[in-house]
């Protein structure tokens, strides 16, 4: 019991200490970037702000607002350049547990992950803003001047990277799924119709209520699932088939005559049982002695 207790504390140890090293970057790399916290949101905001009439601009409607999100927006941006980084914090602390194969298998889809998070968000900072605030800019009624808050649009853009983030890492939940053995690709081509939908529905709850915007969501989705489907089921390879003939041969069932004749063999030795060695004599014996 005290291994037991020692080998649980000595992971909450391992886990506090990568924690802390995690935290620690990513607090360093905020200290650094802190002088240019209101240039980090001048350029979150550039989308917004290029889409706006001339003259337009936004505002802040809390007095602590104009302080704290330029201060939120670089700690975003330094845990983003500290990702790597906290990446490999989580997988020094899991990798001893797994065997080899996952191994293999954890440390490309680990690298494929942060780089897809990351093409997500640049993906809906470059494409999908610029067309999103120039449909809510145009759409506005004659007379009404668009300004935002700033704090709302951080939400705003917020939620946008975190959809458009999760959506590019597609692939690798539909590869992680076909190896754990959960689905097979056979089943993912079958339910591509659901999938497409439910693209369609994420695309309308996440993104403003324009059709482009929403195709812009769905889409990639969709394309990510076939992308998922045709990575997996290149690492799923069958066998082939001389080696499922060869493994299907291995093992050769007995015939009736064979059973038959294994039966015999057993119920004889149970009624004439083999007679006892030469030099093993009864108790009391003269060649007992």
């Amino acid at each position: 019991m005290s291994d037991v207790q020692e080998t649980f504390i000595s992971h909450l140890i391992e886990m506090r200490d990568r924690l802390l090293r995690a935290v620690a970057v990513v607090v360093v790399i905020f200290v650094c970037l802190f002088p240019w916290a209101q240039d980090l949101y001048a350029l979150l905001a550039k989308p917004l702000l290029a889409a706006l009439p001339k003259g337009g601009q936004m505002i802040a409607t809390e007095v602590t607002t104009p302080f704290f999100v330029p201060v939120k927006v670089t700690m975003m941006t330094a845990f983003l350049l500290a990702l790597p980084w906290v990446f490999f914090q989580v997988w020094a602390f899991v990798a001893p547990g797994l065997y080899q194969h996952e191994k293999r298998l954890g440390v490309p889809l680990v690298i494929a992950s942060v780089i897809l998070f990351l093409l997500g968000m640049a993906f809906a900072y470059f494409l999908v803003f610029p067309v999103v605030f120039g449909f809510i800019v145009g759409v506005a009624p004659e007379g009404v001047a668009v300004m935002t808050d700033i704090g709302k649009y951080l939400d705003f853009v917020m939620t946008l990277f975190m959809a458009f983030g999760i959506t590019f890492e597609v692939p690798v939940a539909v590869v992680l799924l076909v190896k754990m053995g959960m689905v097979s690709v056979t089943k993912l081509r079958e339910i591509r119709p659901y999938v497409i939908v439910g693209a369609f529905i994420i695309g309308a709850i996440f993104t403003p209520p324009d059709v482009i915007s929403q195709f812009m969501l769905a889409m990639p989705l969709w394309v990510l699932y076939e992308l998922g489907i045709v990575v997996a089921a290149l690492i799923t390879k069958p066998k082939p088939e001389s080696e499922a003939s060869e493994s299907a041969t291995d093992y050769t069932p007995m015939s009736q005559s064979d059973m038959d004749a294994e039966l015999d063999r057993i119920e004889a030795s149970l009624i004439d049982p083999p007679p006892s060695l030469p030099d093993q004599a009864e108790p009391g014996s003269p060649n007992s002695r």
